[in-house]
């Protein structure tokens, strides 16, 4: 059969309400059929829904009814018939045949089957996969917690601004993909779009950047990636306190959106959404010592001065049905660009946010330091090429001012709102330390 695609007029499964009653084409990818001689039944997707079409053998010209013994898993059709509403059926609407055209079809032995597969079976078929109902509901709640993200900031009004992600500066301590730049030397993929955001802050007020960046951890946990997107607001004359205010406004926002919009997604992936319903204003904030006494009572072997790990945070938000603020930590366990803080200097002004359920951290934000000799000297603390962030330092020798920002991880809170306890799921193609492909 020709893979050409049929010249008529078709219709998406998710419009087929607005079709009640008439005779339409979709097109659509085959995900089971059954037969019981006289009438058969397939059941089609095409990435906006589900529908349930029925073969009536006394109805159909007689080669059309052959047709439906050649169909297998995901092979492509143009189906033509009526459609009706139908609440037994997948997605509420079926559609009585009265053609069916084969467009590509699909070997028997289709790789996914109806049963239990590795996780390293299923990345290595992740182009397969992706087809798979809960794969697409991880995909449509991605979708829409990125677009009330652009939504959010322009009504707050933001502006958006994308920042490189061949650099020569870096904003954290993490590893580096390196790669040669001409006659320049070596050039890093973006670890942060921070250090830019900071000057653009300096130049528009209030502004958020929205892009891939890159660590090279090697790390197998299953909250890393090395390749993931980073959403990175700066504010001008925002403090720490401003900076917490802020983010807990932004991810109220996006949970709600969410519960709104995605309920039939949510279902599928059975998310129990009283843990989202939870998720309002004010979080609970606490200083690091605070933090570091809560997780030794809990046994953890953790002193102050330490960063806290996974298992700290576990620990942490283990009290909490809303995400937990842990602020002002070490100086020495956080990036160069955070503020001193004034109160006690062996620490900075910076929080991490927490979610409940165990998930971690989501967010890292912090005012940034805006004193040029204190910044220098940290630079210098740190052993980073002071040539590589003079520009970064003009913004305190031209008009320095307060201002803090937080970047959030995209996949880290998809996983968190879906429920779901591995991030590799929440990309459609996940990078990790030995996964490049597909």
């Amino acid at each position: 059969m020709s893979p050409e695609m049929p010249s008529d007029r078709f219709v998406r499964i998710a419009e087929l309400s607005a079709h009640a009653g008439q005779s339409v084409t979709v097109r659509a990818w085959v995900t089971h059929v059954r037969s019981s001689g006289k009438i058969a039944f397939a059941v089609l997707r095409d990435g906006t829904g589900v529908c349930q079409t029925v073969f009536v053998k006394n109805q159909l010209a007689p080669e059309v009814w052959e047709r439906f013994a050649e169909l297998t898993t995901e092979t492509s059709v143009a189906v033509t018939g009526g459609a009706r509403a139908e609440q037994r059926a997948p997605g509420g609407f079926e559609m009585g045949v009265t053609d069916l055209q084969i467009i590509g079809t699909s070997p028997a032995d289709y790789p996914i089957q109806p049963k239990e597969h590795g996780i390293d079976f299923l990345l290595d078929n992740r182009h397969l996969w992706l087809r798979s109902p809960k794969q697409r509901a991880i995909a449509v709640i991605r979708s829409e917690i990125e677009q009330a993200i652009h939504d959010f900031f322009y009504e707050h009004g933001f502006l958006r601004v994308d920042t490189p992600i061949l650099t020569a500066a870096i904003g954290e301590r993490s590893g580096l993909f390196a790669t040669e730049y001409f006659d320049l030397g070596n050039a890093y993929l973006a670890q942060t779009g921070q250090l830019y955001g900071e000057a653009a802050a300096a130049a528009f007020g209030k502004i958020y950047t929205f892009g891939p960046t890159f660590r090279a951890e090697k790390s197998k946990t299953r909250r890393h990636l090395t390749e993931f997107w980073m959403i990175e607001p700066e504010v001008a004359w925002n403090d720490s306190a401003a900076n917490m205010r802020l983010q807990e406004d932004f991810l109220t926002y996006l949970v709600q959106r969410v519960l709104e919009r995605r309920g039939a997604e949510l279902a599928e992936l059975e998310r129990d959404i009283t843990k989202l319903e939870s998720v309002t204003v004010p979080f609970v904030r606490l200083d690091y010592g605070e933090a570091v006494a809560i997780v030794q009572k809990k046994g953890s072997v953790t002193q102050w001065g330490e960063d806290l790990g996974a298992e700290d945070e576990a620990l942490i938000v283990a009290d909490y049905d809303r995400p937990v603020f842990v602020m002002n930590y070490p100086k020495g366990a956080k990036a160069f660009y955070m503020k001193e803080n004034p109160d006690d200097p062996r620490t900075v002004l910076c929080n991490d946010c927490l979610a409940p359920e165990g998930f971690g951290e989501i967010i890292g934000g912090s005012q940034r330091e805006d004193d040029y000799d204190k910044l220098l000297a940290r630079i210098h603390e740190e052993g980073l090429p002071v040539d590589a962030y003079d520009w970064y330092l003009d913004l305190r020798r031209y008009g320095t001012f307060t201002h803090a920002g937080f970047g959030l991880g995209l996949e880290r809170t998809v996983a968190w709102i879906c429920g779901l306890q591995h991030i590799r799921e929440v990309i459609a193609f996940p990078r990790m330390m030995h996964r490049l492909r597909p």
